[in-house]
């Protein structure tokens, strides 16, 4: 069986979305790579008779548009109640139209807020389901803790509750990317990135939070410094009008900052609670080995402390030449007895002890992977000869740490 037909399900029976998830990959093979649980949930949510028409998660959507507009939020035309698939009756396809690019998960959706033109993602949170989602969010989004230089957690811009499910609410977020799109480029810009999520994780464990789902997915970044004229929300190498490339700089020459996302299933203790004991929640990375013993209840943070040391192990070391200095420390997070792992506090003075004393011409070194061929190789070490030139003539750091108070601060 081949790779596409493994991921679309040829050959077996056909889950419901297989046809919109065909029609994603061919638009963007690297979809290829995602987890394999986010890949499962996109094929169960059933298509339309076109795919590229509106399937049942974005009825919701729709449905709320004219109220959302009314509170400030725009959609895409696409979520218009009287929305006409543009390419109908055409010989042309969906995915030739901006309103064809189609949302991965429904439970999120771009918008434009009207007041200022900012970019943001509303999240459709049914509060029976995860109860402490908005009050674990807003605890970090406000004072004192929205503006400590060590939080890095999503900040919740308003909550708006549904007019037509009062289980419903819609959380108003910043519009993030991905953390690992644009690829890194130095090796001081990967230690930049665990230094920040180390930081983030930290700062959450001193504030009594266990995350539970810091996988890969989860962490993301404030795309704005790389991108000042943004993108778009769903072809994110396009740009924000769907006209043309998305142009960025690097992060090296324009630093970002990194958020954990996601507080679904996070949990908060008291301070008196000093060991406290959990049945572990399956979150996005099925590996952690308490997962295997559900059975068993669990000090929840150092499941935190394997989330992260396996998103470095699996999106860094195996793909990556270069990285090794973290091999120890990763495998100490990684270790299979919760009990063993460090706590959070030990691996940033652990990484702290590895990456302060590199030079700078080690910190400036080109990250590849593994399979790049020799010509690639050549040209690329070319280019970056250049280009980390101008980065020291122009006074860049070789390990790209942002402002310690971020010139976009996502105002409310």
């Amino acid at each position: 069986m081949s790779q596409f037909q493994e991921l679309s399900g040829a050959g077996t029976q056909k889950k419901p979305g297989t046809s919109r998830w065909e029609s994603m990959l061919a638009l963007d093979p690297s979809l290829a790579d995602i987890d394999p649980e986010a890949r499962e949930r996109i094929l169960e949510v059933e298509d339309s008779e076109d795919p590229r028409d509106l399937h049942p998660g974005e009825i919701f959507w729709r449905d709320h548009q004219q109220w959302l507009q009314e509170r400030g939020y725009m959609l895409r035309p696409r979520y218009m109640p009287n929305w006409v698939p543009p390419w109908k009756g055409t010989n042309r396809a969906g995915v030739e139209f901006e309103d064809g690019q189609v949302s991965m998960f429904t439970q999120v959706m771009d918008a434009t807020r009207l007041s200022d033109g900012e970019m943001v993602l509303l999240k459709r949170v049914e509060r029976s389901v995860h109860p402490h989602e908005i009050e674990i969010t807003k605890m970090f989004s406000e004072e004192p803790l929205r503006s400590h230089p060590r939080n890095h957690c999503i900040p919740l811009l308003e909550v708006l509750d549904s007019p037509k499910d009062a289980d419903v609410a819609i959380m108003v977020l910043p519009l993030l990317r991905l953390f690992f799109n644009p690829s890194f480029e130095t090796l001081g810009e990967a230690l930049e990135f665990f230094r920040q999520i180390f930081e983030g994780l930290q700062f959450m464990h001193q504030s009594r939070v266990a995350h539970r789902d810091c996988m890969f997915f989860n962490i993301m970044m404030d795309p704005r410094p790389m991108y000042p004229k943004m993108y778009h929300p769903i072809s994110i190498d396009r740009n924000r009008n769907w006209k043309g490339t998305a142009n960025h700089f690097t992060r090296t020459s324009r630093p970002v900052k990194y958020y954990l996302i996601d507080f679904g299933i996070s949990s908060q203790y008291t301070t008196n609670d000093v060991v406290p004991k959990e049945y572990p929640i399956f979150g996005g990375d099925k590996t952690v080995p308490e997962f295997h013993r559900p059975d068993q209840p669990y000090n929840p943070f150092p499941t935190d402390i394997y989330y992260l040391g396996n998103v470095i192990r699996t999106q860094f070391l195996q793909k990556m030449p270069g990285l090794e200095l973290m091999t120890p420390l990763v495998n100490d997070m990684v270790h299979g007895d919760p009990s063993k792992r460090p706590t959070i506090d030990e691996v940033v003075v652990q990484f702290e002890k590895l990456y302060k004393p590199l030079p700078w011409w080690k910190l400036r070194s080109r990250l590849r992977d593994y399979d790049e061929s020799t010509f690639i190789q050549v040209v690329s070490n070319l280019y970056h000869f250049f280009r980390t030139t101008t980065q020291i003539l122009t006074f860049r750091k070789a390990m790209p740490r942002p402002p310690k108070y971020p010139l976009h601060a996502f105002p409310t």
